[in-house]
């Protein structure tokens, strides 16, 4: 996207809080506010706040909306029931990815859920496949989303929101009171992500400040989101990488009605690489495009690499031959000239404890 960067209806708020500001994807957003650690570690031990209103969403409306969407997304739509949320695919002829999102199914409407960095790409695809009865209505700039995640989310949305979510499933969605939510999140932790029209977005952001819930920016983020391994557009996921090489197989229904790029997803076969995990020995930081070495040659490449605050340890993860991805397995990554001795090890680096 080229000009000036976007702002969320949030924007002030978070210069208020004192957030440092970035350009992400053509979005103005905050990076960090306390600092990435502690707002890290306020996710995983209590609870956190995110601004995440330049994630794009699109309703889809008309009386053909589910055979268009049977055709653009990798599940099967048929079997969505009302209130329950999708992790799915828009894929290349080529089986690679467009873009990954969220389907929330049922109603007189669904809604997607795509990346701020590719929706208007998404968008321009859509329309490209456009059949019947459909129309598209992007709400991108009509609603604002803002989630709450950590072990204390349930508590917080019912003393700050007076709604009770706690009868929702994982990766629902529903109508609460006079709120729109999802218990849906990208941090590995319970949470909520609340729909809102842009109106009352700074009300409802305020009330969870002055309940001295924790701002947490895109730094957190993606730290959170690498211990839990759920995958990054433009990272671990792009054009040249299908879901099956990235072990997100529990997205894709091959055995559904046809959808795009699925007779090339079928004529591949068991993927030859795979996205794998890695510990490395020293507290040195793998960055995205660092090589991963075995025997001193190259076998593949770190798609996200980061600190670990929970682990206290330098993760990554890359894309190596699928041979190589037995647990314990020890390869070396290329830091900036230094080979660093690292581990292969099961995905996700981290998983919340149950309650």
């Amino acid at each position: 996207m080229s000009g000036k960067p976007l702002r969320t209806c949030l924007y002030d708020a978070h210069v208020k809080l004192g957030a440092r500001m970035v350009d992400f994807h053509g979005w103005e957003m905050p990076i960090q506010y306390a600092g990435i650690i502690d707002e890290h570690t306020a996710v995983r031990t209590r609870v956190g706040l995110f601004d995440l209103s330049h994630m794009g969403r699109v309703r889809i409306q008309g009386a053909d909306r589910r055979a268009f969407l049977q055709r653009i997304l990798t599940i099967d739509v048929d079997k969505v029931p009302p209130g329950k949320c999708r992790y799915t695919f828009f894929l290349t002829e080529r089986g690679t990815v467009i873009d990954d999102l969220i389907l929330y199914g049922g109603g007189p409407d669904d809604l997607l859920v795509v990346n701020a960095s590719n929706r208007e790409a998404d968008l321009a695809w859509m329309r490209k496949h456009l059949s019947g009865d459909v129309r598209i209505v992007d709400e991108t700039f009509t609603t604002a989303l803002i989630a709450v995640q950590g072990p204390r989310s349930v508590e917080t949305l019912k003393r700050v929101l007076n709604i009770d979510p706690s009868g929702m499933g994982y990766y629902t969605f529903t109508t609460l009171g006079e709120f729109f939510v999802s218990r849906t999140g990208y941090t590995g932790e319970d949470g909520f992500e609340i729909f809102v029209p842009t109106s009352r977005a700074v009300e409802v952001w305020n009330r969870f400040i002055e309940a001295q819930l924790a701002p947490v920016g895109l730094g957190a983020r993606d730290t959170l989101r690498t211990e839990a391994a759920m995958p990054l557009y433009g990272n671990d996921l792009t054009d040249q990488t299908t879901p099956l090489e990235a072990g997100l197989d529990f997205a894709v229904e091959l055995a559904k009605p046809s959808f795009i790029g699925q007779d090339a997803l079928q004529a591949a076969g068991a993927p030859t690489r795979r996205l794998t995990g890695l510990v490395l020995e020293s507290k040195r930081i793998a960055r995205q495009g660092f090589d991963v070495l075995s025997g001193g040659k190259k076998v593949g490449t770190v798609t996200s690499g980061t600190w670990s605050p929970v682990l206290q340890k330098s993760i990554a993860m890359a894309y190596v031959p699928a041979a190589l991805r037995k647990e314990g397995t020890a390869v070396e990554i290329d830091v900036r000239g230094r080979p660093e001795k690292a581990s292969v090890v099961k995905l996700p680096f981290y998983r919340r404890k149950k309650s």
